[in-house]
């Protein structure tokens, strides 16, 4: 063939492309099940109890029957965004960028609180309460509300001069004297977001080839909403979008064995945010979320001990209930964090075994024991604390 001649098997190529035909890449995976189901299977201070797991599995079930817990119980908390637009995906993005270590040492009364809307928030609410009020700050020269702190706006994360940690003291004032935790950590986070959504992400490896030809060269463009767009409506894309740009959503530890364990616990829970505030229309549209796993945080452990489907040796047990801290990718908290969301793995398969035709995946689950464990501490009947880890993940 001269050099003057085309190349039919690059223009095959080319044609297969633009009709739509070529699929190179598998189906995008998170990789969170896979690699928790290896620690659960190798290690020896957390187990799961099949038995209480199923007898959780039923008891489970029956309350979202009874509370018809669905989607659209995200939307119906108060301080939750109402709105289904883009200003709604900025929210979740910042909420989910910055929802991580709320726990407190000091009494509840003493602990770091948000006042607004005549009540005080702690744990996760403090941090939504506190992005609604400051987009909707008052101005205490005319007494009525201005156009406010736009901290969920990428723009302002990247002025340093705006968006610094004397602004963020103020967008997270407290109630009490306590400040909110890792305020330094929380204003890298959104400083390296601003960064990432600056700049234009590198093409995948078909594109390398062909991105003169079939592309320009993508740009988040400083939008949220062209993040979103960028996962073409997959759940573990967007997850792996998150994990691969932003090194503050690679929420991933090594193993005593050597082996990477991905929880990606924000990155996920950003996802499902999303699913559940546009109940699973416009931007909650994906096709695989039920790739989504129940997000390793604190809460989620405590509950599943609790309910005696999860097991910890009396090592950990005592760490926990002397409210000793954790260290965050230790050998005890990968296996915390792995072990509960294969048990969530294990509840919701039980659930689907039983009642094949019931709406539920890990994301419902894990939002109504959420939920469940937050009454229990309100009404005091916590029967075991949470465990104490101070980290950006979760």
């Amino acid at each position: 063939m001269s050099d003057d001649e085309a190349d039919p098997e690059l223009l095959e190529l080319l044609r297969q492309h633009f009709q739509g035909k070529l699929d190179i890449a598998p189906e995008p995976e998170t990789g969170v099940l896979e690699t928790v189901e290896h620690v659960y299977d190798s290690c020896i201070d957390v187990a799961i109890d099949m038995r209480a797991s199923k007898n959780a599995a039923e008891s489970i079930y029956l309350q979202m029957q009874e509370k018809s817990y669905s989607t659209a119980t995200w939307s119906e908390h108060e301080l939750h965004p109402q709105a289904k637009d883009e200003t709604t995906v900025a929210f979740i993005f910042t909420m989910d960028l910055l929802n991580f270590s709320f726990w407190s040492e000091l009494p509840d009364d003493e602990r770091f609180a948000v006042e607004y809307r005549g009540e005080r928030w702690t744990g996760y609410w403090s941090l939504v309460a506190s992005l609604q009020r400051a987009l909707k700050e008052v101005d205490a020269d005319v007494g009525f509300v201005t156009q406010g702190i736009p901290i969920t706006d990428p723009n302002y994360w990247h002025n340093e001069d705006e968006c610094n940690l004397e602004s963020l003291r103020h967008v997270f004032r407290s109630c009490t004297e306590e400040e909110m935790p890792l305020l330094q950590e929380r204003l890298d986070c959104l400083r390296e977001a601003s960064h990432v959504l600056y700049k234009a992400r590198p093409p995948t490896f078909f594109l390398f080839f062909f991105s003169e030809i079939l592309t320009h060269n993508q740009h988040y463009d400083c939008s949220i909403t062209n993040l979103v767009d960028a996962a073409d409506c997959s759940a573990a894309q967007l997850v792996n979008l998150l994990a691969e740009d932003f090194d503050c959503f690679r929420d991933e530890h090594r193993f005593e064995d050597g082996k990477m364990i991905r929880f990606l616990k924000r990155a996920q829970i950003l996802v499902a945010d999303l699913w559940a505030c546009f109940n699973g229309e416009s931007y909650g549209e994906f096709h695989d979320i039920d790739k989504i796993t129940m997000f390793a945080d604190y809460r989620i452990p405590q509950i599943l001990i609790s309910l005696g489907a999860l097991y910890c040796c009396p090592a950990i047990t005592m760490a926990i209930k002397d409210k000793k801290n954790i260290e965050s990718g230790s050998t005890w908290e990968v296996q915390l964090r792995a072990c509960s969301i294969w048990c969530v793995e294990l509840i919701r398969r039980e659930i689907k075994r039983k009642h094949p035709d019931a709406h539920v995946n890990a994301i419902l689950i894990d939002f109504f024991l959420y939920d469940h464990v937050k009454e229990l501490e309100a009404a005091g009947k916590e029967a075991i604390p949470h465990h104490r880890t101070r980290s950006i993940w979760y």
